[in-house]
């Protein structure tokens, strides 16, 4: 058993917990899963914890609820991206995982791809696609096959591949029903791994394998046939560098506390930052309950970390603060 487990303060110090999910997102079922389970594990643990589905007038009703913290179980456009996170700082109300400008920029592909060059961190080449791209010209730029993204959705909604100008505009055009901004990345062809980030330290890197033509929403939540290896195969030297970068890239944005980093191998080797999930999956098909199993961390362990994390981080979470910390 972790030490977390074990310190009386954790059971002290929360107060009333309420473990927000479901919104209104493309995630929402997602949402709804993880966060029963959440909510369960804080109860069976004695905590006084409540749910709380964001719908219209919830803020009305966490008051009503006279919450002490909150713990975020939301994921996509309304909860993963900032929005709830400054609500919940107006209202003085602490809770887990990362701040508004943090949330904000990991959910926008676009500027998070935008910083990370900027950095000279390793992602994929990218065009924003537009109802006038040439589409032709934009497939020759980009190496011949891409991927088609929504800029701000998760969990692989709106995504596909595309090799040709016909598909690509399909693609597009498909995207652009999920969000108005719409990217298009190089295509790598080689493995998908993902790092999860727990308080500061990178847990055991996962491969991801799929039969589908990508690791899309199917893959991610209903199939029984998706590979996830632990250990990842990778050199103890390559996942350490690994491990490295994703703990670089999260520290890029100024997150904290908790998140998954996603990252693709190139046909050569070299691996390239996808994105970063500021409040990732808890169902049972999710990737950091499976890593935090692998670091000999049950799911009542990694919930009570996290939940942790919020008793050190009741101040607003800027990215001047986060920056400021880490001096």
């Amino acid at each position: 058993m972790s030490a977390i487990t074990t310190s009386s303060s954790l059971h002290s110090a929360p107060g009333r917990i309420v473990v927000l999910y479901g919104g209104q997102s493309g995630e929402r079922d997602v949402s709804l899963k993880g966060g029963k389970a959440v909510l369960s594990v804080l109860q069976s643990e004695g905590l006084d914890a409540h749910g709380l589905d964001l719908r219209s007038g919830w803020i009305t009703e966490l008051e009503a609820l006279q919450a002490d913290r909150v713990f975020i179980v939301l994921h996509g456009a309304g909860g993963e991206d900032g929005t709830v996170q400054g609500a919940l700082e107006c209202m003085g109300l602490p809770y887990t995982g990362s701040g508004v400008l943090a949330s904000a920029l990991a959910m926008d592909k676009l500027r998070c791809k935008q910083l990370w060059r900027g950095m000279g961190l390793p992602t994929a080449d990218f065009a924003v696609l537009r109802q006038d791209s040439d589409w032709s010209a934009l497939l020759t730029e980009l190496g011949g096959e891409v991927m088609v993204k929504p800029a701000s959705e998760g969990s692989s909604l709106g995504m596909a591949r595309a090799s040709n100008r016909d598909e690509l505009q399909a693609a597009w055009l498909a995207a652009n029903a999920f969000d108005s901004v719409v990217i298009a990345e190089r295509w790598l062809g080689g493995a998908e791994y993902t790092v999860a980030i727990l308080n500061g330290r990178p847990l055991p890197v996962i491969k991801l394998e799929t039969d589908r033509p990508f690791y899309d929403y199917e893959a991610k939540y209903l199939a029984d046939d998706t590979r996830y290896i632990c250990p990842c195969g990778l050199s103890a030297a390559d996942e350490q560098a690994m491990q490295a970068l994703a703990l670089e890239a999260f520290a890029s944005l100024g997150c904290q506390g908790w998140g998954r980093i996603d990252v693709m191998m190139t046909e050569a080797g070299e691996p390239c930052l996808l994105e970063v999930n500021t409040v990732p999956g808890m169902t049972d098909h999710s990737l950091v309950p499976m890593a935090a199993a692998a670091a000999g961390l049950s799911f009542t362990d990694l919930l009570l970390e996290i939940l942790q994390s919020s008793l050190h981080n009741s101040g607003p979470k800027t990215l001047l603060s986060t920056a400021e910390g880490a001096d």
